[in-house]
């Protein structure tokens, strides 16, 4: 078996790039993963209220080269096979909970039959969430997802106080490194709609530095190489 490391780490935030309290929402967590060869983000929103229940995440925008990287997908669209040329970004399409996988979600369980109830925007490009790529450009970050039923609450927080907005999957040449936007509440009836925005991925060194950002890396283990990355939201 491929030995590799584990990392556990800290990231610390410029001054500026956070925004301070009283708001909900406190950045994006990514956990990085490299399985064979390939990089694995597993992105997260985190919030600080027991009952902030994440609506939607919109315009997302690689901020690091000009465009978001090809996507591996390995789901039922692709025959269980992995590829940059066909599959989706439906969470229910996922075959396996260790698939290398690229999906988004609000939340809620993935697979088959898991009742989640993501869906895409208009921005797309094409319908539904049945298409390899999310459109993004230098200048523009137009796709997002939000969840069709949020009387079913499948974005609120866990007891992690974090809630499950996708999975990237990259190869080990490629990195995630871009903005996103989302929207959320209180979870109460009639709660106003409130909005954050922050970084997601950015593992390179060189891209962290173009968000003013220091990763500080900790513990080292053997097995699989991970990388946890604490991005507060953005001020503005």
């Amino acid at each position: 078996m491929q030995q590799a490391l584990k990392f556990t780490c800290l990231s610390i935030a410029s001054a500026g790039i956070c925004r301070a309290a009283p708001a909900s929402f406190t950045g994006f967590v990514t956990e990085m993963t490299t399985v064979s060869t390939n990089h694995v983000f597993r992105v997260f929103a985190s919030f600080d209220g027991e009952n902030d229940t994440l609506l939607s995440a919109f315009q997302i925008h690689a901020f690091y080269g000009t465009t978001l990287p090809l996507f591996l997908h390995n789901d039922a669209l692709t025959g269980g096979g992995a590829t940059t040329l066909a599959g989706g970004w439906s969470p229910v399409f996922l075959l396996s909970a260790n698939a290398l996988d690229s999906f988004v979600t609000i939340g809620g369980s993935t697979g088959f039959a898991s009742g989640n109830t993501t869906s895409a925007d208009a921005g797309w490009g094409a319908p539904g969430l049945n298409q390899v790529q999310i459109p993004d450009g230098a200048n523009t970050g137009v796709a997002g997802w939000f969840n069709s039923n949020p009387a079913n609450l499948q974005g609120r927080v866990t007891e992690t106080g974090r809630v499950f907005l996708g999975q990237f999957v990259v190869p080990n040449y490629g990195f995630l490194c871009a903005t996103l936007q989302v929207s959320y509440d209180d979870g109460t009836a009639g709660a106003p709609l409130e909005f954050g925005s922050g970084i997601i991925g950015c593992p390179a060194p060189g891209a962290v530095s173009v968000a003013g950002l220091a990763l500080v890396f900790c513990r080292r283990r053997r097995r699989e190489s991970s990388v946890v990355m604490h991005f507060g939201a953005i001020d503005g």
